[in-house]
C-alpha cells in the first residue's frame, strides 16, 4: 500500500512540476503548430512570429499588468494599453508575406492554365453583352454548377493532401467568385 501511495505522489509531483509556469507548452500556433508558451499578453509564436488568438477569458489584470485592486495607477495603465497597442497594430503586419501551409503559398489567380483562362474570357464577353434574361440565368447555372464542381474537387486534394492541386482549385475559385460578383451587379436593376 505504501509503494502505491508513494508512486501516486511521485505522479503528481512530476505533474505538478511539469505545469508549473513556463514549463508547460501552450496551445499550438495557428499558423505553424509550434507548441507556444502560455501568455496573458498578446502572444506571438516563438517560430514564425504570428500572432496568436487571445485565451478566451484572459486574466485583464495580468493582461494590463495591473495589482487587483480598485485603485490601479491610471498613468501605468495608459503606458500598457499603449505599448499592447502598438504591438498588435494592423500597420506592423501589413507587409508581412502572405501566409503558407507547408510550404505552399496561398492561390494566385495567376496559378490557372490558358485552357481555362479562354473559358473565363468567354464567360466575361457574355457578361459584358447588353442584358438578357435567359443568358444571364445561363451564365448563372454554369457558375454555380462550376462552383460546386470545384468545391468537390478541392475537398478531395485537401483529403488527399495534396496541396500544389487545392491550390490550383482554390484559384480557379476566385476566378468563379469575381464572376459571381459581375453576374450580381448585372442583375441589380438600374
Amino acid at each position: 500500500m505504501r509503494a502505491a501511495l508513494r508512486a501516486q505522489l511521485g505522479w503528481v509531483r512530476r505533474a505538478l512540476r511539469e505545469a508549473a509556469p513556463g514549463r508547460a507548452p501552450g496551445p499550438p500556433c495557428w499558423s505553424c503548430g509550434v507548441a507556444l508558451p502560455s501568455s496573458d499578453g498578446p502572444c506571438f509564436c516563438p517560430a514564425c512570429q504570428a500572432l496568436q488568438p487571445p485565451a478566451p477569458r484572459p486574466d485583464l489584470f495580468r493582461l494590463m499588468d495591473c495589482d487587483r485592486s480598485f485603485r490601479i495607477d491610471a498613468e501605468q495603465l495608459q503606458r500598457r494599453f499603449r505599448s499592447l497597442q502598438q504591438a498588435v497594430h494592423p500597420d506592423r503586419f501589413g507587409q508581412r508575406p502572405p501566409l503558407e501551409l507547408r510550404g505552399v503559398e496561398p492561390a494566385q489567380e495567376t496559378d490557372c492554365d490558358a485552357t481555362f483562362l479562354t473559358e473565363i474570357m468567354e464567360i466575361n464577353e457574355k457578361l459584358a453583352e447588353p442584358k438578357s434574361e435567359d443568358v444571364l440565368e445561363e451564365i448563372e447555372t454554369l457558375i454555380k454548377v462550376k462552383q460546386e464542381e470545384l468545391t468537390r474537387e478541392v475537398t478531395a486534394a485537401f483529403e488527399r493532401d495534396d496541396l500544389q492541386e487545392a491550390k490550383k482549385l482554390l484559384a480557379k475559385m476566385k476566378y468563379f467568385a469575381n464572376l459571381e460578383d459581375k453576374l450580381k451587379a448585372k442583375k441589380i436593376p438600374s
